[in-house]
């Protein structure tokens, strides 16, 4: 019964949605005909002349006073919506419209799908808009002592927000720890201290790690057993200390690389130990995962730190021999870092064997990968690019190929010529990005801007075709054209992850909501009826009675006069008038 009892309430809601939709002419000209029947017992022609003497005795405060708060409300609106937009880029009223009147009226939900082909393509959309929309660790973050601090030291300006800080925190969590640290005195502080929000009190804790296991270090241990001679066994020291000693404390990049060196000689002596012990159960292989994600992000940071230094010869071969040590962990992205010192040493020909091992269609795409394919090819016919002559003549094979290369580089990213181009200023990378949003752009462009100085006319090529992307792409964006669709949910995450004093970049531009146009368009014209009207009173009270006539039937008008007379006529005693339409006063 139950079952039957909502089965009918659905069909009758169906059945009322369904006059909703198609039948509201119907609706609204059966209500017209009501009122038509029943204006005699209504009384509609008494009310609208009470109504029209009840605005014909009105002064002109009361209208200054009536447009001066509509203005005013108005305002209030327009503020309110335009502050909703610059937050998330939508009209709130819009959004209350679509998310509670839609439904009413008949409007489909979106979530809901009506067959099985449908809903197949909706979930695979949707997936994609999740995995484009992942926010992932910057390759080439900055660290956070010997750079970011030093820029809040001159500027006074933080250039990492809070959410950025604490997806680092939650990355160092998940790489520098397991469940088995509270074993280890020193690896249970750093657990706690990877957690600290203060800065000041991470460090006090890695120090303290290190303090601990210093007492801790000299362990005898019997040579043979059962025997009375002992000898003193070092037990290793903290790697993950180091790491944050490294990051925060260190003022220049040479403390950093010193203190990741000791990190190294740590992490290293703990990641043979649990090497060995893997397979004695999940315990031991978490510690050796744990060991293993520490010692590559060391050497990784090392090779960093020999970049920084002009060391970049040897930054390349301690990169290319991580990549061969440990070739499963992409989730670093240690190729970025290999193609940013590879271009640095003009080694063009090795920078194009990393894409071609790393640009392919199955694996996930980035702005480095796509700019610096479209480098290369730029760089081939950059050199003698006139557009005069290209606009004469057309373009060659390789210019071509220069220009579909950075229209795919364009379409991926959208953001990164304006920074090439110095059309916008950089800022500090933060440490994470946003693929295909303004922090990856960002990112990008603080690298590699010098590389693409380095190639002449590489800019000019950029700067003269960069803009032709968009006539390819559908507008709005339901399609891509060499990618899947731009996701619409970069500028909210960008604007979490880039300070405050930066203008996020956003793409597609998005256009005003009707509504925004529409307040303000009402607050500007009551806000100019109400000065019109304080200041022409007698002016505006004579305009404002003609629209209230005009509005008024003929046939309202004359039975208004008549029953003033009739009033007259008891009154005065007057004789009888005709009963003419065109009676006149």
């Amino acid at each position: 019964m139950a079952e039957a009892g909502a089965g009918l309430l659905e069909q009758l809601k169906s059945c009322i949605v369904w006059s909703w939709t198609y039948l509201w002419t119907v609706w609204f000209f059966l209500v017209l005909f009501l009122v038509y029947v029943l204006r005699v017992p209504l009384r509609i022609n008494d009310n609208w002349s009470s109504v029209s003497m009840f605005l014909n005795t009105l002064t002109p405060k009361f209208y200054v006073a009536l447009t001066g708060t509509s203005s005013l409300i108005s305002g209030l609106i327009l503020i309110f919506e335009w502050w909703y937009f610059r937050k998330y880029g939508t009209s709130f009223i819009e959004q209350v419209s679509v998310s509670h009147l839609r439904p009413l009226l008949g409007g489909v939900d979106n979530n809901s799908s009506n067959n099985s082909n449908s809903s197949n393509g909706d979930s695979d959309s949707n997936r994609q808009s999740v995995s484009e929309c992942k926010v992932w660790r910057n390759p080439l973050n900055l660290f956070r002592g010997a750079e970011y601090n030093r820029y809040t030291w001159v500027t006074g300006r933080e250039p990492l927000t809070y959410y950025d800080m604490n997806l680092s925190a939650q990355d160092h969590q998940t790489f520098f720890t397991c469940d088995s640290d509270h074993l280890r005195p020193a690896d249970a502080i750093m657990q706690k201290a990877w957690r600290e929000r203060n800065p000041q009190a991470r460090i006090s804790a890695a120090h303290e790690a290190l303090e601990i296991n210093e007492i801790r270090s000299r362990v005898e241990v019997p040579l043979i057993a059962s025997s009375t001679i002992w000898e003193i066994k070092l037990l290793p020291k903290c790697a993950t200390a180091y790491i944050l000693l490294a990051e925060e404390e260190a003022t220049t990049i040479a403390e950093a690389e010193k203190l990741f060196k000791q990190a190294l000689k740590a992490g290293d002596g703990c990641y043979r130990r649990s090497q060995q012990l893997q397979h004695h159960g999940s315990q031991y292989e978490a510690q050796h995962r744990r060991d293993t994600n520490v010692l590559v992000y060391i050497k990784r940071r090392l090779a960093m730190c020999a970049r920084r230094l002009g060391r970049t010869r040897e930054a390349v071969k301690m990169m290319r021999d991580l990549m061969k040590e440990f070739p499963l962990l992409s989730m670093f992205n240690i190729h970025e870092n290999l193609l940013e010192a590879l271009l640095e040493l003009q080694a063009y020909a090795d920078v194009q064997a990393v894409l071609a091992k790393y640009d392919d269609i199955s694996l996930p795409k980035s702005a480095t990968i796509c700019y610096t394919a479209a480098l290369l090819k730029a760089r081939a016919v950059s050199d003698k690019f006139s557009p005069e002559a290209a606009s004469r003549r057309g373009l060659s094979t390789a210019e071509m190929n220069a220009v579909e290369a950075i229209h795919r580089a364009v379409e991926f990213n959208p953001h990164v010529p304006k920074y090439l181009l110095e059309m916008k200023s950089l800022i500090l990378p933060p440490e994470h990005i946003l693929k295909r949003g303004d922090s990856e752009a960002i990112a990008y462009a603080f690298f590699h801007l010098a590389h693409w100085k380095r190639v002449e006319g590489a800019l000019n090529l950029l700067h003269c075709t960069w803009e032709g992307t968009f006539r390819m792409i559908p507008y709005p964006l339901e399609k891509g054209h060499l990618f899947y669709p731009y996701p619409i949910c970069t500028e909210t995450a960008d604007r979490e992850l880039l300070p405050s004093f930066h203008e996020v970049s956003v793409y597609p531009k998005k256009e005003l909501p009707f509504f925004i146009l529409f307040t303000a368009g009402l607050c500007s014209f009551t806000a100019m009826l109400a000065l019109l009207t304080h200041q022409f009173p007698e002016l505006m009270g004579v305009f404002a009675k003609a629209m209230i006539d005009m509005f008024c039937s003929a046939e309202l008008r004359d039975w208004n006069c008549q029953s003033i007379f009739m009033h007259l006529e008891d009154d005065l005693e007057l004789p009888p008038a005709p009963q003419s339409p065109h009676f006149q006063n």
